[in-house]
């Protein structure tokens, strides 16, 4: 049974997709999530890092039950998401939200932000007449835009305000859980630390409880208290943010973080050592056994042993997990 404070939690989660080949060609069989397990605890935030391909936005489409896995479960305060009944996964639907990447790939542009925001209101059954509107005017200022946006369309805004707008919609249902897949990615630097801090300031103050989605390792070490990291659809290393930055302990862990850029100019920092991975994430793809980062790895004790079986996620310090036979 699940402890109490655990919001989500997924269990050997496994996401396989297949593709038809060309004419006279097999299909081809992505295996976008491998055997994952991971929890989320109410009122934290968890990172998901990894190179683009590795999975992490397919195990958030999961936790969401917008996707169903190929083998095992997701459990959000203890229920298997994918046996709610039909009145169930409704109300699951207010709890947890996503704000996606794209803030205008995502807004209809044909509706007003006041109508885009009532749309949900009223899909919901939240809110109708003066109170729905009242409640449109609440979300605009809960995410710092003006009351007159609501009557002008997505494309009249800049990318930040856009994004804004979109965190105003998932929170029109008041959920307790936003998955935010990659929301500043698409921004321009000098507004991410705008919406990261208003992401920090509504968890506080609405006590939400977040998986942030991200390649970029900075994002994710200023706002996670746990990071999880993907390669190849596997977790490799998992453990509390502050402590898997100061003393990362799987290589790829060590290469991601050695490739944070940094404000000296002309060094790489005090004891920082500069990392360049071989190749690409997709070598090792094909590997049925064996660890997956084998042929980019470059850790002093890779030998043949790590071609054998796929190794254990297991933990070395406490509440730090790595998936490397040779840590």
């Amino acid at each position: 049974m699940s402890s109490p404070d655990i919001l989500f939690e997924a269990d050997d989660l496994t996401r396989t997709f297949r593709t038809a080949g060309a004419v006279g060609r097999s299909q081809t069989v992505v295996h976008a999530v491998r055997g994952v397990s991971l929890s989320v605890r109410a009122g934290e935030t968890v990172g998901l890092v990894g190179e683009s391909g590795c999975g992490k936005s397919t195990l958030g489409r999961l936790m969401l039950g917008l996707d169903r896995p190929t083998s095992g479960t997701v459990r959000y305060r203890g229920k298997d998401l994918f046996s709610l009944s039909r009145p169930e996964l409704r109300a699951f639907r207010r709890k947890a939200q996503i704000v996606f990447q794209d803030p205008f790939g995502s807004l209809n542009p044909r509706l007003t932000v006041g109508g885009a925001l009532l749309e949900v209101l009223a899909v919901h059954r939240l809110a109708k007449g003066k109170a729905a509107h009242d409640r449109v005017d609440e979300l605009l200022d809960l995410v710092g835009l003006s009351v007159s946006a609501r009557r002008r369309y997505p494309h009249e805004f800049s990318g930040g305000q856009r994004q804004r707008i979109g965190i105003a919609r998932a929170l029109a249902v008041e959920p307790e859980f936003l998955l935010a897949d990659e929301p500043v990615s698409a921004l321009d630097v000098s507004v991410q630390a705008q919406v990261l801090n208003l992401l920090a300031e509504l968890q506080d103050r609405l006590g939400l409880t977040y998986v942030l989605i991200a390649h970029d390792l900075a994002v994710v070490q200023l706002m996670t208290d746990r990071v999880a990291v993907m390669y190849l659809g596997r977790i490799v290393e998992t453990g509390p943010a502050d402590k898997l930055f100061e003393n990362p302990q799987h290589p790829y862990t060590k290469a991601l973080i050695a490739a944070v850029p940094r404000a000296e100019v002309g060094t790489d920092g005090p004891g920082r050592e500069r990392l360049i991975l071989k190749g690409d994430a997709s070598a090792g793809t094909a590997a049925g056994s064996g660890c997956a980062f084998y042929d980019r790895c470059f850790h002093e004790r890779r030998d043949s042993d790590c071609r054998v079986a796929v190794p254990p996620l297991r933990t070395v310090e406490v509440d730090q997990e790595v998936r490397c036979i040779k840590v």
